[in-house]
Parts: C-alpha cells; sequence; structure tokens
C-alpha cells in the first residue's frame, strides 16, 4: 500500500463519489483524477437509481392492483352497505297509485228492460195496435216462401170469430180482442187469429184449456175462397204476453188435409213464426222507447 501523503493543514480529503462534481476535493497541484474510482462511483450511482426505478415501479403496480381490484369490487356489488349508511340516502315519499285521482261514488246501473213486459200487461202494452199494424204490407216472405196477404178482421166479440170450443175458451178467460188476417200461397190458405188479454195469466190459461177442437173460424173474401168450413184442417195454439195466437190452414180448394200435405204444415207453422215474432217486436219496441226516456 502506499503511504498517504499530506498536505497543508492536514491529510489530503479523498475524492467522494456522492458528492457532486463542482464539491469534489481536487487541489490546485494538478493532481489526475484516478479514472477508475470515478467510473466505480458512476456505475454505484447508476445502480442505486435503477433500484429506486424499480421500487417506486412496484409501489405503482400494488397500488394501481388497488384500485383496480376495489373498481371491480364496485362493479360487482361489493359489500353490501350497513343498515346506518343505508339510512343516510336521501328519501322522498313514492305517491300512490290513487294520489290525485278523481274519486267516483259507487252507481248501479238499471237492469235492462225485458220486451216481454211490455206485452204481458195492458198497464203496460199502450203502443198503437191493429191488424194491419201487427201484420203489414201486403206480402210476407218466410225463408224462400211469399205468402199474399188477404182480407184482415178486429173483432172486440172474440167468441164471435172463433168456432168449436175456442168461443168458450176465450170467453171464460175475458178475452177483449180477436184480430185475424189471412195469407195464402199455390192453393193454400192460413188464417191467424190474435186473441188480446189483459194479463199474461190470462192468455197462459186460454192457450192450456184449448184443445183440438179449439179452432179460430177461417176467414175469407178479398180474393180468397172460403176454406176450411167443412173439410179438415190443420190448427195451432200458443201464447206469448197477454197475447194467445192461434192458425188454422187448409187448401182453397176445399181438400181435406191430412199428414202427407207438408206444405200445409209448413205454411201453418209459418204464420204461426210470424204471429209471435210480430208481438215480440212490439215488445221490444215499447221498451227500446222508454229506455230513451
Amino acid at each position: 500500500m502506499r503511504p498517504m501523503s499530506f498536505g497543508q493543514g492536514g491529510p489530503q480529503s479523498q475524492w467522494d463519489p456522492w458528492k457532486p462534481h463542482s464539491q469534489q476535493p481536487w487541489n490546485s497541484g494538478g493532481d489526475t483524477p484516478d479514472w477508475a474510482a470515478l467510473a466505480e462511483a458512476s456505475e454505484a450511482r447508476a445502480k442505486r437509481r435503477r433500484l429506486l426505478l424499480i421500487g417506486g415501479g412496484a409501489l405503482a403496480t400494488v397500488a394501481i392492483g388497488a384500485a383496480v381490484a376495489v373498481a371491480v369490487v364496485s362493479a360487482n356489488g361489493g359489500d353490501k352497505p350497513s343498515d346506518e349508511s343505508a339510512s343516510q340516502l336521501p328519501s322522498a315519499d313514492i305517491p300512490s297509485k290513487s294520489a290525485g285521482a278523481p274519486s267516483f261514488d259507487p252507481t248501479t246501473a238499471p237492469p235492462p228492460l225485458d220486451p216481454k213486459d211490455f206485452v204481458s200487461s195492458e198497464k203496460k202494452d199502450k203502443a198503437p195496435l191493429s191488424p194491419d199494424i201487427l201484420f203489414p204490407g201486403t206480402q210476407l216472405t218466410m225463408a224462400e216462401t211469399v205468402y199474399k196477404k188477404g182480407p184482415t178482421a178486429d173483432s172486440r166479440n172474440c167468441s164471435s170469430a172463433a168456432q168449436g170450443t175456442l168461443p168458450k175458451v176465450l170467453t171464460a178467460n175475458d178475452c177483449t180482442r180477436l184480430m185475424r188476417v189471412t195469407y195464402t200461397r199455390d192453393g193454400v190458405a192460413v188464417t191467424v187469429g190474435v186473441a188480446v188479454f189483459d194479463t199474461e195469466a190470462q192468455a197462459l190459461k186460454a192457450k192450456k184449456q184449448a184443445d183440438t177442437k179449439s179452432i179460430v173460424r177461417s176467414l175469407s173474401g178479398g180474393g180468397v175462397q172460403p176454406f176450411c168450413t167443412g173439410a179438415v184442417c190443420r190448427s195451432t195454439t200458443n201464447s206469448y204476453g197477454r197475447y194467445a195466437y192461434f192458425t188454422i190452414a187448409g187448401y182453397t180448394s176445399g181438400k181435406d188435409v191430412t199428414e202427407k200435405n207438408t206444405e200445409v204444415f209448413a205454411s201453418g207453422d209459418d204464420l204461426a213464426e210470424f204471429a209471435f215474432r210480430q208481438i215480440r217486436r212490439r215488445g221490444e219496441a215499447q221498451a227500446s222507447a222508454a229506455a230513451n226516456e
């Protein structure tokens, strides 16, 4: 080892690799710097800097990872908030569905009017009534069959327009009116008789008391030859409301009707059906008028 030399004031200061260049103790004696020492010191500084950078990067990576973990937990719902934190959230009253909605007093719709009620009692059955009102027009079409309208009649003496056992039945039940009309088609004639009573009960009783010999008197004239005056004819009986309606059907030629004469049976059924429809329509028209008052 080379002995340490001394200069002015004490031992010569060594070069400090940790001091900046301006503070190095180089004397003015012109000593040559130790280049190997300088290189070694520079390498030490670079190594230290790399260690610091690596350490700082690791800390930054840990911090970023923690932030990402927090974000992931938050996105997935994380921990449920405590009751205390939930209670600190602002609250607002949610209006109910009925809030601000208008209220109405409960109402009950009146029951629909029954058309039959208006034709079941003379107290409610006030619409005009006549054979031409009940059986309007000059002809009638049922399905594909056309009937030509013939004479009409209107009697306040019900028994005078009936025969067999029917006059007694009508009188016993206080019939007030008997209207008749005749329709013809292809040599077949049908007289429809509509008996009027004050109540439905009277009409029903008359219907029940009628038998096979309770027959409405056929109506001829106005081009219709007399029929069913001595020949066998087919008759029907029914009622609706305060009306009882009857038919008698036969040939204008005077020929007897048998069960094989389907055209006579069909004609009698057509006119009975039409009488029922007209009485029912009478009730519907009055019910509609009353509902609109």
